[in-house]
Formats: structure tokens, sequence, C-alpha cells
């Protein structure tokens, strides 16, 4: 997720697993599993309320991503097993100067409800997506198209003087035409974020109505939604593409207590859990055999900063943020806590990219690396704790946070000497946490991370970090940083780009609007009454290739 990036906010995927006593069937009213072997069965599986209503340009955090990535494709699409950027609708993109980009679609595709997928499915779309009025989370995504600025004005106050991206040109109803205002060469890996998604002219027509129930051109189509309870999503037996469900349909059941989650799997009432509580950790190897996955992913957990907060924003706060950082004993922590199904981190990306995608150990140095004393000299340095202590917000419904920012805590009190230096601060559902981040009402830190959406350390720094970026949850901004971003996106190759991207990630090490934690596996574990299960390199359920026996 450029902007936000994305590709998502790695909101409390603790995906990890449960206990092999599920065994499926019984117990439940909303239904067995059970298929009989003929591909029909249902999936049951835990999750929570996304944040916002399911439109694809306002939807950057991790419960309703995995609901659109069942029921849409874009031009491209994210290999489940690498990553790696793959044609879907699109029959090719191609450019000859990394600026102008010709889309080619593949014909016979069609969205849910018997519209064809064309050229204007995805014109009509990225122009609702990035008009100011319609305030889209990931409008930012698209600012790299031409007349971006002019749809979508960043400075306050600004009114639009366009509806529409000049940047866009149909061709026909299999081509279309879009114009960067910069050179770009990694813009095709990118259009496989939600944010690309094409719309169907029944959103237009009745936004309120699709929102209801969302229409897609994916291998799913939903059902029934009840929040608060749970989602429906049937097999759309008329779905075009490659990578057809293989079962009947996924059940996705909202969960507020992940150990009420762990639980009902236990009991056989649902099949698969990817938040299971800390606790199980030193257990899941010997209660779940070959069905527990553990398995490195592209995510990885911070503590952020309200910069916009008069409490953060002063010229020394930079120190104090630097210190804390020091006076987190990553290590003990992921090895007491989470049974080293974490690693703790020396940059703010992931391992997961390579050093190819961007990812470079030990970047952060010093600052990320747990020394107490000096810790307590930075702190000290910066003016100490504001207001004399902090507290560090996290949402209680999902993830298991409350163990870990209890540890750090600890780790923070410790090595300033102090027991109320640090506290943790639940707050009731992801929903209420995330709005209370969104509108800037946050006034110490709290959990954030970020799970990519695709695997370019562009991907884990501008959505997150530059200014004004749809997923820049401290807003933060440095002129450095963003001025090395733009360089890197220009850049004519994409060891020059790299290279330039961690130039960029040098300066979060002076100003610290984030702390790096650790990069997190992606874990999970299911029942007997399922087969092929696997997560992708996002740490997210393959919902599709799932067979129920």
């Amino acid at each position: 997720m450029r902007g936000a990036t994305r590709v998502r906010w790695a909101v409390g995927v603790t995906v990890v697993a449960l206990t092999a006593a599920a065994c499926g069937g019984g117990g439940d009213s909303g239904g067995s599993s059970s298929s009989g072997g003929n591909g029909g069965g249902i999936v049951r599986a835990s999750w929570g309320d996304p944040q916002n209503p399911l439109e694809p340009a306002d939807t950057n955090e991790v419960q309703g991503g995995k609901v659109l990535d069942m029921i849409f494709r874009g031009l491209k699409i994210y290999n489940p097993k690498t990553a790696k950027a793959e044609n879907m609708i699109a029959q090719s993109i191609t450019s000859t100067d990394a600026q102008n980009f010709d889309i080619k679609l593949k014909s016979g595709w069609t969205f849910s409800n018997g519209e064809p997928v064309n050229a204007d499915s995805f014109i009509n779309a990225w122009n609702y997506d990035t008009q100011l009025k319609n305030a889209q989370l990931n409008a930012s995504f698209f600012s790299y198209i031409d007349g971006y600025d002019k749809v979508h004005p960043d400075s306050p106050g600004a009114k639009a003087t366009a509806t529409t991206l000049s940047g866009l040109t149909k061709v026909s109803d299999t081509e279309f035409k879009v114009k960067l205002n910069q050179k770009f060469a990694l813009f095709p890996d990118t259009l496989g974020y939600a944010a690309f998604y094409p719309l169907p002219k029944a959103f237009f027509d009745n936004r309120q109505s699709w929102l209801a129930k969302p229409i897609g051109n994916g291998p799913y189509a939903i059902s029934s939604y009840t929040k608060g309870s749970k989602m429906e999503l049937k097999k759309w037996d008329g779905y075009k593409g490659p990578d057809p469900a293989q079962n009947g349909g996924v059940e996705l059941r909202v969960y507020t207590d992940n150990n009420t989650a762990y639980t009902d799997l236990q009991a056989g009432n649902i099949d698969l859990v990817d938040d299971v509580p800390v606790s199980q950790l030193r257990n899941v190897k010997a209660d779940l055999g070959d069905r527990y996955i553990n398995q490195p992913a592209g995510i990885i957990q911070t503590i952020s900063f309200p910069l916009y907060n008069p409490r953060w924003s002063s010229a020394n706060s930079a120190k104090v943020r630097q210190g804390l950082s020091m006076a987190i004993n990553r290590p003990q922590i992921t090895k007491t806590i989470f049974q080293d199904t974490r690693t703790p981190a020396s940059d703010w990306t992931s391992p997961v990219l390579g050093s190819a995608g961007g990812f470079k150990e030990g970047l952060c140095g010093d600052e990320c690396t747990y020394n107490a004393s000096k810790a307590k000299q930075m702190v000290q340095e910066g003016g100490g704790l504001p207001g004399g202590g902090i507290t560090i917000s996290y949402n209680a419904d999902t993830g298991s946070h409350k163990e870990w920012v209890d540890a750090i805590c600890n780790s923070i009190n410790n090595a300033l000497g102090n027991n109320k230096a640090c506290v943790g601060a639940p707050v009731g559902t992801f929903a209420d946490f995330r709005s209370r981040i969104t509108n800037k009402q946050m006034n110490n830190p709290f959990r954030a991370g970020w799970q990519m959406d695709y695997p370019l350390i562009q991907d884990f720094l501008q959505p997150q970090y530059y200014t004004g970026a749809s997923s820049n949850d401290s807003h933060y901004s440095s002129p450095a940083f963003d001025k090395l971003v733009n360089e890197a996106n220009a850049a004519s190759s994409t060891s020059e780009s790299v290279s330039k991207f961690q130039d960029a990630e040098k300066e979060l090490v002076k100003d610290m609007p984030a702390i790096p934690l650790w990069y997190q596996n992606g874990s999970a574990g299911y029942s007997a009454n399922l087969s092929n299960v696997a997560l992708n390199p996002f740490s997210v359920p393959v919902y599709n290739e799932i067979k129920v026996k």
C-alpha cells in the first residue's frame, strides 16, 4: 500500500495457532463445515469487523483487506507463494519510458452481477477514488497519476479544480493508457493492491445499496453481513479467473476476544484461527503438529507517536523517542512472550523483502538496540517523558496485544528506574482504536504496524511516513525524507531506487516517528476438517485454496 501503503495497516495479525482438538463438525448452529467431500463445504474462520465499509480505496487495514481480496481481482495479483506481481485481468502493461503505460485487458471478465469488467471499470473507479470530496483513505496511492493534484489537492483548505484524472485515457473497452507525473518504473507492481480494484456501474448507480452488499469480480460473493456477528461469502460459480474457490464459501465470524475464538476452535465450532492467544505458543507445536503454520511474513510491529500532539512535537522529543526505543529489550520479549515467532527489528521494513527488495539488517543501529543506561540518558536529554509518564494504546479485541505491551512497559520502567513511566492503555475494539487514530485523538504512543502490499521497500516507507500519506498515522513530515522518497521513485533502476529508499530510512533513525519492535511470522492453525491450508507472504490465509473434508 503506497501512500499508506498497504497495502494495509497491519492490524493485529497475531496469527498464531490453536489446538488439535478441533475436529470440526458439531456444536454450532451456524452449520458444519462438512461437505461430504464434494467441494461445497464452508470454511468457518475467525475475523474482526473492518474499520470502514468495504470500498477498495477506503480500506487500509487487514480485516477489511481479507474480504476485498476474496471478492475482487485486479490488474495484477500477488503470487500466494512468492508475492511476485503477476498479471490477472491485465493482458499486458507496457511502457517505453517508465512514465507512460499502456494497459490491455483480458476479455470475458465480469462482475458477479453480470456487468463486464472493462476499461471504464478501472477509469471510473480510479477517478472516484481520488476525488477530494470522497475522502478515500488510500487516495494517495494514485498520486503518481497525472492530474492528481487537481482532483485531490493536498494543501489544507484547497479545493479540487477537476473531477477526473487527466492521466487516464480510454482507448477501447479492453485498453486504457496511464500517464504519470514522474518516472516510476515499479508502477505496474503496485497494481495488485486493493485500492486499484475496478468497480461496477452498480456502485455509481446506488452507492449505499452497493455498500450494504458489495459486488465484486473475485472467486467469492458476499451473501450477508451482520456487523459484530459474521460475514458469509459463497463461491461464485461465474468467476472467470484461474484461481476459483476450492470450497463452497467462507464464513467469517467476528470475535472481540481471541481467547473465545481459541476455545471455539478447540470445541470444533470453527475451523481456522489466525489470531490466537499468545499464551498458547508454548503448546501449539505439540497440539497441532502439521496443522500449525509458522513462516516469515512481510509484517513489522511498531509503536507510533502522535507527532501532531504538543507532547511530541518539540525539537528535543526525538531524543525521548530514541531513548524509549533503546529501553525496549526486544530479544527478551520476542523469546519469552512470542516463543521466537518474532525477530527483533533492526529497521522499518521486513527481511521477507531480501536485499533486492530493500531490506538492510541493522540499519537502525544503536537506536534499536537495548541499552538501559543510554536510554535513560537520552530521555533526560530530551526533557523527560511528557507529563512524567506515557501510556501505550492498543486494541483489546484481537492480537493478544496486552501481553507484549505490558512487557514493553516493564522494560521501559526498568530501564528508566521508574515503575510508573509506562503503562498499557487498552481500547475496546479495533474499529474504535483505528477511528481514534484516524481522527487524531491520540495523546500518547500507540500500537501500529504494517503488513506489506507488495515486496518492495517503498511499500513499507512511503505509505506510513511520507507527508500526507494515507497511513501516516503519526502525521510525520520531513522534507529530507520526502525528497529522498521522490528521488527513489524517479530512479532509473531498481538498485538505485532501493539505495535512495534506504537513505530515506536513515532519516527515520534521526526522527523516530515510530519505534520498530519486531518482524512478525505468519502463523495459523486449523482443524482436521480442512486441508490445503496455507498463508501467503502477507500472512493472510489463501482462502480460495482451502479444501473442506
